[in-house]
């Protein structure tokens, strides 16, 4: 089980870095802006996110009672299910991520479809 938590972090900007990083890369390379475009894919940059190496979430759990990302693995989460609590993440208690998980085991994930 792998667990993200947000602390000082914004999905934006993270898909701005990975772009960043790639271009660096492609640049040292000696690459082009025409061969840059032709590689770039979802895998490509999926690689040089914050989780790089890491699957995206089966399941955000979003604290607070806000239904919203707030910015959160903007990238990540584009096939996630989504658990919404009323409860401060400081406040967050294990009957509540049980809830979450519980929740989670009954859907009928379709990823996007």
């Amino acid at each position: 089980m792998h667990i993200n938590l947000a602390v000082g972090y914004g999905g934006r900007k993270e898909i701005t870095d990975a772009m960043r990083s790639i271009v660096a890369a492609h640049h040292a390379d000696g690459g082009s802006l025409e061969t840059l475009a032709d590689l770039l894919t979802p895998d490509l940059i999926g690689e040089h996110l914050y989780t790089g190496g890491q699957p995206d979430p089966d399941l955000v759990i979003r604290t607070s009672g806000e239904q919203r990302l707030s910015d959160f693995m903007l990238w990540q989460s584009a096939h996630s299910e989504f658990y919404f609590v009323e409860a401060l993440g400081p406040d967050l208690r294990e009957v509540d991520f049980l809830r979450a998980v519980r929740d989670y085991s009954r859907r009928h994930r379709r990823f996007g479809g």
